[in-house]
């Protein structure tokens, strides 16, 4: 019976892997809750004519993954804060996100209550 149960939990398992995740309807950067975070990450806030802060300090784009590197490096936190508007195209934040991932960091999107 418990041989039944687990080849039953195995198969279940793996056909939740296969669901296609396109039929899940995102709506950012609103939400209904927000976390918070417990430790003061380095912040990336992107404004509506496209230019890029580090906490308060103007970084162009040229220099933003030099900056980047230089600044969670000497945090010793690879974890970054993405404060992005909701109106600006998602290229810019895919744009953003390939930094991340070339530096191996852990993005956070910031949303607002709804």
């Amino acid at each position: 019976m418990s041989d039944i149960m687990f080849f039953l939990f195995l198969f279940f398992l793996i056909i939740s892997t296969l669901a296609n995740p396109n039929v899940i309807k995102l709506t950012l950067p609103k939400a209904d809750s927000t976390e918070t975070t417990k430790k003061d990450h380095l912040s990336l806030s992107v404004t509506n004519d496209k230019r890029y802060f580090l906490n308060k300090d103007e970084i162009d784009f040229a220099s933003l993954e030099q900056e980047l590197a230089a600044r969670t490096a000497a945090a010793g936190d690879n974890v970054v804060v993405i404060r992005i508007p909701a109106d600006l195209q998602v290229q810019d934040l895919v744009d953003l996100m390939q930094i991340g991932v070339k530096l191996k960091l852990n993005f956070v999107i910031a949303t607002a209550r709804q």
